[in-house]
């Protein structure tokens, strides 16, 4: 868990359908992204760290892919809410086109619709423990500056 983030729920941002399954949105051109919702305490976590640990997590020069998983589905995207937010958004990404080789291919949109995933997929790793996932955790290091 990453202190301050409060809940995660997996879902389908900005697509052209309603209610889409797991398998509209991998088969039938749904237009979603396979999203991961965020809410965090702002007052424990900043915005802009929020994002370098999404950085980290993924390829952010190679479109519509994440891991083994390729597809529009798979693209890399930031979709906010806040309008407030989006200047944090902004230099988070500048900050990382600097220092990032190649072409940086993260959407930036509005959220315009989010539809939370089958029960199946919220929390996955921790109902399958063996299961697949391209991001190497054990290589990460969290730390709350509070306690240090």
């Amino acid at each position: 868990m990453i202190p301050g983030v409060v809940e995660t729920k997996a879902g389908y941002a900005n697509g052209r359908t309603e209610n889409p399954t797991y398998e509209d949105v991998c088969l039938h051109d749904s237009g979603h992204a396979e999203t991961v919702e965020a809410s965090y305490d702002p007052d424990r976590l900043e915005l802009s760290s929020l994002l370098k640990l999404f950085f980290a997590a993924i390829d952010p020069t190679t479109l519509n892919r994440q891991g083994n998983d390729t597809g529009t589905q798979y693209r890399s995207g930031i979709y906010y809410i806040y309008e407030s937010d989006r200047s944090v958004i902004d230099a988070s990404l500048a900050v990382l086109r600097k220092h990032t080789s190649g072409s940086v291919v993260v959407e930036l949109m509005r959220l315009e619709n989010f539809y939370p995933a089958e029960e199946y997929h919220q929390k996955y790793l921790d109902k399958n423990p063996g299961g697949y996932c391209h991001i190497d955790f054990a290589s990460w290091i969290i730390t709350d500056r509070r306690h240090q």
